[in-house]
């Protein structure tokens, strides 16, 4: 299921959310980079490059979600359970070697939205819950797709792909409660405004990332 199916209710965050953020949020899926990846046109060094590039990404999150967890907002969206360091630095071991932190290098793109990201999130919760959404929502969605079709082109099986499974969530129903904790927050239009503008924010650098990956490796 897509999370650009519109639910009843068009005046609520999350449809709202989806309907402006859909162009977006298409760009970022039909990305040329990834579209090599899945067809399997690319070396096992492009996906391990773009794993790199995650744990930039979900360094700088999940440090801002240590800082958010205590803010009587924020909070809400803070889940253990989501968390992906672990998971990617597994990986980065099995595409990489023991001396993976050596081998990895920030794209410029991915040093941009890392840059932005940390001072987003760290700075108010409609900054931290828009990163928040982009990433681990899109991880729950497209990402599913992906790291299926990751793992059956480079055959992975567990080791190398492990940022892509989620132990013990149910995708579907996980993203229908985060719905509904986005609809429940207490913000004023000029906030929602604001966290629907970061969103696409978010998906702006994260395509840049991709695109700087697919000049690097097609």
């Amino acid at each position: 299921m897509s999370l650009m199916a519109d639910p009843p209710g068009a005046d609520r965050l999350s449809a709202r959310l989806r309907r402006d953020t859909r162009a977006s949020h298409d760009a970022a899926q039909n990305s040329p980079f990834l579209d090599a990846l899945v067809a399997g046109r690319l070396s096992w060094v492009a996906y391990a490059d773009l794993a790199a590039q995650h744990w930039f990404l979900y360094e700088s999150l999940e440090l801002a979600t240590r800082t958010m967890s205590d803010d009587p907002i924020a909070c809400a969206f803070v889940f253990p359970e989501l968390t992906r360091l672990p998971s990617i630095e597994a990986d980065l071991r099995f595409l990489h070697g023991p001396r993976w932190q050596q081998r990895i290098a920030a794209l410029p793109a991915t040093t941009t939205y890392c840059a932005r990201l940390r001072y987003a999130a760290n700075s108010h919760p409609v900054g931290f819950i828009a990163h928040h959404y982009t990433r681990y929502l899109g991880d729950l969605s497209g990402g599913q797709y992906l790291g299926e079709a990751v793992a059956r082109v480079y055959g992975l099986n567990g080791d190398g792909n492990r940022f892509f499974i989620f132990d013990g969530i149910d995708a579907e129903a996980f993203k229908i409660y985060y719905r509904r904790l986005l609809d429940a927050l207490p913000w004023s239009r000029e906030e929602q405004d604001e966290f629907v503008a970061e969103v696409v924010e978010a998906y702006r650098l994260n395509i840049a990332v991709l695109d700087e990956l697919r000049r690097r490796w097609t």
